[in-house]
């Protein structure tokens, strides 16, 4: 580079303006050099490793226990059960893992500096190795209704909800914050954002975990994120290859059929892929699905070659990381043995084999598969490859640790949290407001009723949802009473909201995913026969609106995050105006050929 540039500044005018026109060209060549230079580097270090150590690159597996050293008992108990090792630090020794997943259920993510200090020795425990290599740590950190690191880091509103909120910028900051944080954390690979377009109001595992049903708006919001959490320097997982947007089969427990034709494919799930790989996503994330229109063999898409290297390889252009969706979910398991799934995912294009049920099983069985000839060393050096450029990428190779005072100075800070109050602002969706109900004003409706459900904390927030409401309320001067009436109340839980009703001025009730059958609906229509001014809140899914077409004043929060709820409550007391819009259609829920609610659906005041 220095050459070239001594040799234009020494060049004349003319000779100057001829090489100025070649300079795209020299910088794209001087990259080229700096890749090669640095793949060379990579390869060397791949050369030195046994077979057993570049399998072990492979794999991304969970663990027990809040320290990669000492773990509570029960910890190591669950960890000798399922994994056959005590902690962290021994699944590295005995596996050589690649790396690490956090969840919140394995007793990872208690508290922000007790994160940093496990990832500090998962990554020391890993490079005291022989050939030690740093680890690449994980997480589903989606924010919404999906999120494994809880407060007091910031927490976000999730896909959904930002879709309502239409703001790229928002969904960049959301990203760009939420992934300072994480890389403070040493977590620097975020299984998200989600790619799926959810054209199907059944779906019951994607839902308000997509951006929404307009393929171009998710496209934008995705590339967005991307870029919000690549530019912090964490790797961004686009999720779940080719799409799981239309499905009423929850992949976790079943294994869902995808019907849409190749042109269907292109039109709705593609898009937002596309520009995820444009935005330069580092990792993408395969569905367990089978889509028989781009692979009629009747595999999911984790292990089909056609999808993963005929398609997202050779079709999309894209040469990153390919991880899967955990191995221990049933959709990739009902067709092959946990013994075969890893080999065959291996032979689709993956790189990355996400958290298998039995991780002896399927080590070994990719040990096998290389010594019998099913693999070659080579076909794993591909992908190890691939996993290295990503760690180099993300600095791991330079310095893979985090300090107590990064934590300090990043995770939950006052304008952090500050930005997340204000992006939920801009999301909350006003969908009924007839004869004017809201705002609410503290004058008229001093004394509030909250009842609704109260599922369990999505994210480690605070909870429960009704607390969250009327904590929210009474910090704007009003007076509320608190009911926890649950998904399903009984008759008798129902005749007290009603009896309760009675000296409130007004009712707020938070709806979850209300069914025709549903109890919440019996609940809802006898606190309007009180004649009582009753305000619904849809703190999941807004179709919740067409189950309870009586209701004066519906809002959609897309879920009951504390940060999504005390957003909606200042939105209907009036302390800033409803602009969020319906990312997806509410059909009638007795027709749903009849739309209700269109996208773009949201009302002002």
């Amino acid at each position: 580079m220095h050459t070239s540039r001594r040799t234009l500044l020494a060049a004349t005018a003319g000779a100057a303006a001829a090489v100025a026109g070649a300079a795209p060209a020299l910088a794209g060549n001087a990259k080229h050099e700096d890749k090669n230079r640095e793949d060379k580097r990579l390869r060397a270090l791949i050369s030195r490793m046994t077979l057993e150590e570049k399998v072990g690159q492979l794999f991304v597996m969970r663990v027990y226990g809040h320290s990669a050293t000492a773990p509570d008992q029960a910890d190591i108990d669950a960890n000798l059960a399922e994994i056959g090792v005590r902690t962290a630090a021994e699944l590295i020794a005995k596996y050589r893992v690649g790396g690490i997943i956090y969840f919140g259920w394995a007793h990872n993510t208690r508290a922000p500096h007790q994160i940093a200090d496990l990832s500090n020795g998962i990554q020391k425990a890993s490079l005291e190795q022989p050939r030690g290599l740093p680890v690449l740590i994980s997480t589903d950190q989606e924010h919404g209704i999906v999120a494994r690191v809880g407060t007091p880091a910031t927490l976000f509103p999730g896909a959904m909800a930002l879709g309502a909120g239409r703001s790229r910028t928002d969904a960049r900051t959301a990203g760009r914050i939420a992934g300072a944080e994480l890389r403070a954390m040493g977590i620097l690979q975020d299984y998200a954002p989600v790619a799926d377009v959810n054209v199907n109001p059944a779906n019951p595992v994607i839902g308000v975990r997509s951006f929404g049903a307009d393929p171009e708006a998710v496209a934008g919001l995705v590339a967005a994120q991307v870029k919000g959490y690549q530019g912090a320097g964490v790797a961004a997982t686009s999720k779940h290859f080719p799409g799981h947007g239309d499905t009423e089969t929850d992949s976790h427990y079943g294994f869902p059929v995808i019907e849409h034709t190749e042109a269907q494919w292109a039109e709705l799930d593609a898009p937002p892929f596309k520009a995820a790989i444009a935005a330069g996503i580092d990792s993408i994330m395969t569905a367990h699905i089978m889509v028989p229109a781009l692979d009629p063999a009747g595999d999911p898409a984790t292990l089909s070659r056609p999808i993963l290297t005929g398609i997202l390889r050779e079709r999309l252009g894209y040469d990153g990381v390919v991880v899967t969706d955990s191995l221990g979910m049933e959709g990739v398991r009902t067709k092959y043995g946990d013994d075969r799934v890893p080999v065959l995912a291996l032979k689709a294009g993956v790189d990355q084999l996400l958290n298998p049920p039995k991780l002896d099983v399927a080590w070994n069985a990719v040990l096998a598969a290389v010594r019998g000839g099913e693999l070659t060393e080579a076909r794993l050096d591909e992908s190890i490859l691939r996993v290295l450029r990503l760690k180099a990428k993300l600095g791991l190779l330079k310095d893979p640790y985090v300090t107590g005072r990064g934590v300090d100075r990043t995770v939950g800070i006052p304008s952090h949290l500050k930005a997340a109050d204000r992006v939920a602002e801009r999301t909350t969706t006003l969908l009924v407001n007839s004869g004017g109900l809201l705002p609410l004003s503290r004058r008229t409706h001093t004394k509030v009723l909250v009842v609704g459900a109260d599922p369990a904390s999505p994210s480690g927030t605070t909870g429960p949802p009704t607390t969250v409401l009327a904590n929210a309320l009474t910090e704007l001067g009003f007076t509320p009473t608190v009911l926890s009436t649950g998904t399903a109340p009984s008759a008798a839980t129902i005749a007290k909201a009603v009896a309760a009703a009675g000296d409130a001025d007004a009712v707020l009730v938070g709806t979850y995913n209300v069914t025709a059958a549903s109890a919440q609906r019996t609940l809802v229509n006898q606190l309007l026969a009180t004649g009582r001014p009753v305000v619904a809140l849809a703190i999941r899914n807004p179709y919740d609106v067409a189950q309870l077409p009586d209701v004066r004043a519906y809002l959609a929060s897309y879920s009951w995050t504390d940060v999504e709820l005390r957003a909606a409550v200042r939105v209907l007391a009036g302390r800033v105006g409803p602009r969020g819009r319906l990312p997806v259609p509410v059909q009638r829920a007795d027709d749903p050929a009849v739309v209700l609610y269109p996208v773009g659906h949201g009302l002002t005041y």
